[in-house]
């Protein structure tokens, strides 16, 4: 089968860019025929033509909304889809999202959308809120199938009348194994607790709680690395003038992410809104505990109370009480962890995730009803 990827941008390391990189290989593995076309090419797009992968950029594929240049966008994608030919079209992020449904159908090429969290989803400001609502209502007319990475964001989009009950499956994501974790060492008292949040710095992303509730743990033996792209800087100055200087970390993008989060006893992801976070799941499968922001999907990656804990969304103080204790039991920590890693390995993982995408493409491609299977169910 011939299928081709559209998503806006490929010159960062987001959770859709990383889907995409690795859907593709597995396929290119597989013997089908992935393509991948986007907008602002990158590190991703080079990772995908050395590993043979077929790209083409869009050049007037662009994240922000303006008129002139997405109508030229269209008709690029169009001309790319004509040229490719592909079986089905697997579109990404809302901008790719919309374009590539319309120049798809209006070529006959089946397409699937995947959401990797809506745009119109809690903690989203109300005006691009309302907006992207919008634009996913006119998007689902257009899709064969919609995948979801939640049963959070299935219910959401139905709720919002976004596309049929029917049209749309939820496909948790999953992570590539890595070797087996071996059984971290119960660090001394001496040694500080190593927290970790992967994440890029803005909007979605709520940096400044976590920021005040470590304030709060001056008297707790802890550090902190921070890994993300963006603008950090409010977030260094609050840290300067915590006098946290000394524990937190900033370490920008990193491509041995795996590696820091197999060095760190506690993984942190505070957000305002999410999806279904793969960073997550890239810390369960390094064998970490999470305390994270209780959002859309990520109650169904945790299991509450046994392989981490879930916070109110921007409560500091829920966040320092739980930390208060946790930092210090590394017994509890390594317990939990272990928990983490069979959770991961039962439900998360790359294969099962692929498995269930490709079964879908096939159903689109044949015009045959998309079986639900087991795809929405997560072991308790």
């Amino acid at each position: 089968m011939k299928i081709a990827y559209l998503i806006t941008r490929m010159d960062e390391y987001g959770g859709a860019q990383v889907h995409i990189r690795d859907l593709s290989t597995w396929l290119k593995s597989k013997g089908h025929e992935p393509v991948v076309l986007s907008g602002s090419p990158g590190r991703v797009s080079d990772f995908l033509e050395h590993m043979g992968v077929a790209y083409t950029e869009i050049e007037d594929l662009v994240r922000p909304i303006q008129l002139l240049q997405d109508w030229k966008a269209f008709f690029q994608i169009r001309e790319a889809l004509k040229k490719h030919q592909p079986d089905i079209l697997s579109c990404h992020s809302s901008k790719a999202g919309l374009l590539g449904r319309l120049a798809a159908r209006s070529l006959g090429i089946p397409v699937v959308f995947t959401a990797h969290g809506w745009a119109f989803t809690e903690g989203v400001p109300s005006a691009k809120r309302a907006l992207y609502k919008l634009i996913e209502k006119i998007g689902g007319w257009f899709s064969h199938h919609i995948i979801t990475v939640s049963e959070y964001d299935r219910n959401l989009a139905l709720r919002s009348r976004v596309g049929r009950a029917e049209k749309m499956t939820t496909i948790h994501n999953g992570m590539p194994e890595r070797p087996v974790v071996q059984e971290k060492i119960i660090r001394s008292e001496a040694d500080p607790a190593r927290l970790i949040m992967v994440a890029r710095f803005g909007p979605q992303k709520d940096h400044e709680t976590l920021i005040r509730a470590l304030a709060r743990l001056k008297g707790t033996d802890w550090v902190l690395d921070l890994v993300g792209g963006g603008d950090d800087s409010d977030i260094r100055h609050m840290v300067q003038t915590a006098g946290l200087d000394e524990r937190v970390n900033f370490l920008g993008e990193r491509e041995d992410v795996p590696e820091l989060l197999e060095k760190a006893d506690i993984y942190l992801l505070i957000s305002h809104w999410e999806g279904f976070p793969r960073s997550i799941l890239e810390a369960m499968r390094a064998g970490l505990p999470v305390v994270a922001s209780d959002v859309a999907g990520v109650r169904e990656a945790i299991a509450r109370g046994e392989t981490g804990y879930l916070v109110p969304k921007g409560d500091k103080g829920a966040l320092f009480n739980v930390l208060k204790t946790f930092i210090s039991d590394r017994e509890k920590q390594q317990e939990m962890g272990k928990k983490a890693r069979e959770r991961f390995v039962s439900n998360f993982t790359f294969s099962v995730m692929a498995d269930k995408t490709f079964a879908v493409y096939q159903q689109v491609v044949d015009n045959t009803p998309v079986d639900k299977g087991d795809s929405q169910k997560t072991k308790p």
